[in-house]
């Protein structure tokens, strides 16, 4: 899996249910498309509702390769036309002319969700012989004989909070197997992945041992957390991330983050990274500026050789003093600026610290920022302490009011956010809970925990505004 998606130059289809010994085709990415449109829409819809059918099957197809969803299993192929599994394909049928022009228009497009990496799983059905939680088919023409646009459409079906990416890069897609197998004493990247993904999975399986930290570094930890992994996973226990180990770990990562799902859990490396400046430094100031120094003052703690930070939205001396030692601790050039680069490496190192905690909750104690951004439809033990706190500081704080802890984030606890958000002036999108909202509601509960009452509008500890 690549960091970012990539249009591939092929995909390959397989000709029957994914099980069923069927044969292969491969042809370009847009040819693909172009069959599956002209099997699965009526090229006399209006061109919104095409437009729509178009992006959700571009998107569908992209996140099948892009998290290797049947390569990761053992098959030698991308997708399948078997509509039970995936879409129509009808090998060797005619392409209608007006779908061929939109098709090579926006070929190099797709939908994701605002601030995440991986194409949505845009799920869609026909909307009238079967009816589904995604896009439905006859449903856009509908909605575009009303005057909707493209992106209109597809927002009634998958949320405001998607976005279309233009012009991607088209090149090869290979394989994300490493091309070596990692075993004790490599480092690098690759291994890192390898870490932070087990450190997910053992969120859902235990019996996993937590890898501290998830530096790079192929150490006796790692060995120990791959054999446990193949253990469960039923493959031979030796420690070594092969082939089969490697993509048996990215199908259960996949499964447990939910990638192919509307309610994917998403990848929380581009959750953050894509909502900042790529460049940061002294004399910035807002959110951005706010998370960085959250991450900086939160690894300071384990990293002796990084100096800390106040978490207050500025980007001053100190700040630029901390930005420096993190990049001498991790072989950076010492800038005193965030770019892009390092802030991929503070994020990674940051989650790494993040995911060998307990965040299970614990009365009176704040946990760390999960690594990722909550907003409506994510689920999980994150949204669910995130809802003990605002319950706890709803109890001061009653224009917060108070949740059910369904550990679901619907719309009582985007309104629970929003409230908070308004009342301690914090900037960002409201009812949407990235690093440093909710370092801000952590900082409130423990405070109103240890007895620490702030008047009304008063934010305790710091101040969060610009």
């Amino acid at each position: 899996m690549p960091q970012t998606p990539i249009i591939p130059e092929t995909v390959t289809v397989h000709l029957g249910a994914p099980d069923a010994p069927a044969s292969n085709v491969t042809l370009p990415f847009a040819d693909y498309i172009k069959n599956v449109a002209s099997s699965e829409i009526f090229p006399t819809w209006p061109d919104a509702a095409l437009r729509a059918n178009i992006y959700a099957q571009l998107t569908y197809t992209l996140n099948r390769i892009y998290t290797e969803y049947y390569r990761s299993r053992g098959y030698d192929f991308d997708i399948t036309n078997d509509i039970g599994s995936d879409q129509s394909f009808v090998y060797g049928r005619d392409i209608f002319e007006n779908i061929s022009a939109i098709v090579d228009e926006i070929f190099n497009s797709y939908v994701r969700r605002v601030g995440s990496v991986e194409p949505l799983y845009a799920a869609y059905c026909d909307g009238v012989e079967v009816t589904c939680a995604g896009l439905s088919q006859w449903g856009t023409v509908e909605l575009a004989e009303q005057g909707f646009t493209p992106l209109e459409i597809l927002k009634n079906y998958y949320g405001d909070d998607i976005e279309i990416v233009e012009n991607a890069p088209v090149a090869g897609f290979e394989g994300s197997a490493p091309d070596v197998p990692l075993a004790l004493g490599i480092s690098g990247p690759l291994v890192q992945r390898v870490q932070r993904r087990l450190n997910r999975i053992s969120l859902n399986y235990p019996a996993i041992p937590k890898i501290y930290p998830a530096d790079g570094v192929f150490e006796s930890e790692t060995e120990e957390a791959v054999k446990k992994f193949q253990e469960v996973f039923n493959l031979t226990p030796d420690g070594i991330v092969g082939n089969a180990t490697w993509y048996r770990i990215q199908a259960i990562y996949n499964s447990v983050k939910r990638l192919s799902d509307l309610n994917s859990e998403g990848l929380s490396y581009g959750e953050i990274a894509t909502q900042y400046p790529t460049q940061l430094q002294e004399g910035d100031t807002g959110v951005g500026v706010q998370v960085i120094q959250y991450f900086l003052a939160y690894v300071a703690n384990f990293v002796g050789t990084v100096s800390t930070t106040a978490i207050d939205g500025s980007f001053g001396p100190a700040t630029a003093a901390s930005v420096r030692s993190f990049q001498r601790t991790y072989g950076l050039p010492e800038t005193e600026v965030m770019d892009l680069t390092s802030y991929n490496t503070l994020y990674n190192v940051y989650l790494g610290l993040v995911e060998a905690q307990d965040l299970s909750y614990r009365e009176g104690e704040g946990a760390p920022f999960p690594g990722t951004i909550l907003r409506e439809g994510a689920q999980g033990e994150d949204v669910t302490l995130l809802q003990s706190y605002l319950n706890f500081i709803g109890r001061t704080y009653t224009q917060i009011g108070g949740l059910p802890t369904t550990g679901y984030f619907g719309t009582q606890t985007a309104a629970a956010v929003t409230a908070f958000q308004e009342l301690f002036d914090l900037p960002g999108a409201r009812g949407t809970v990235n690093a440093a909202t909710w370092n801000a509601i952590v900082s409130v509960y423990e405070d109103l925990y240890m007895g620490n009452m702030a008047s009304e509008g008063q934010f305790p500890g710091y101040t969060v505004g610009e």
